[in-house]
């Protein structure tokens, strides 16, 4: 079987991951930069004539605290990427069906399970992301078919054809 990295539409969502990373590193880096400049800024003009800029300090605080979490979003969708790269290039994908078992629930169902194994369960998930865009994505492929890899640690990867992006996910553990 071919691995999933193979895939031209797989290459497409990993590299498009990754610009999204890449944008939200370095807008992060750009409003903490401006942010220090601008207290600069500031402390020099207060330093210089004495007059006071109300709200100034409330912006600094906002950038630099805005663009520290920008960057450590960047980083970590970055090191994400770069898993699901290493992930897929070894693994392929399942195809099989996807069932909705609440807001961020979903149960993968691989292709033939049924005729496999009569006892066998699907695969139970839960979305990594917590954009209500992205799980509002997921649920509108209820029923449908979709390819999902696993990629170690409990973590699998999931997409569908048109679909232009990968949704990671972790699998639930039962409470038995």
């Amino acid at each position: 079987m071919r691995p999933a990295s193979d895939d031209p539409a797989t290459r497409e969502a990993l590299d498009a991951h990754q610009a999204g990373a890449l944008r939200w590193l370095f807008g992060g880096a750009i409003a903490m930069v401006l942010g220090v400049l601008l207290g600069m800024a500031v402390v020099a003009l207060v330093g210089g004539t004495g007059r006071r800029y109300p709200g100034a300090g409330l912006v600094v605080v906002v950038l630099v605290l805005g663009g520290t979490i920008g960057v450590v979003a960047g980083v970590g969708a970055l090191l994400r990427t770069l898993r699901w790269r290493r992930a897929l290039a070894g693994t392929p994908w399942e195809t099989g069906r996807l069932r909705i078992a609440g807001p961020a629930i979903i149960a993968f169902e691989p292709a033939g399970f049924d005729e496999l194994d009569p006892d066998a369960e699907p695969v139970h998930l839960r979305l990594l992301s917590t954009a209500v865009w992205r799980t509002r994505a997921v649920q509108g492929l209820d029923g449908g078919e979709v390819r999902a890899a696993p990629i170690g640690g409990g973590q699998w990867v999931l997409t569908a054809d048109g679909l232009g992006t990968l949704y990671g996910a972790r699998v639930v553990r039962s409470r038995r």
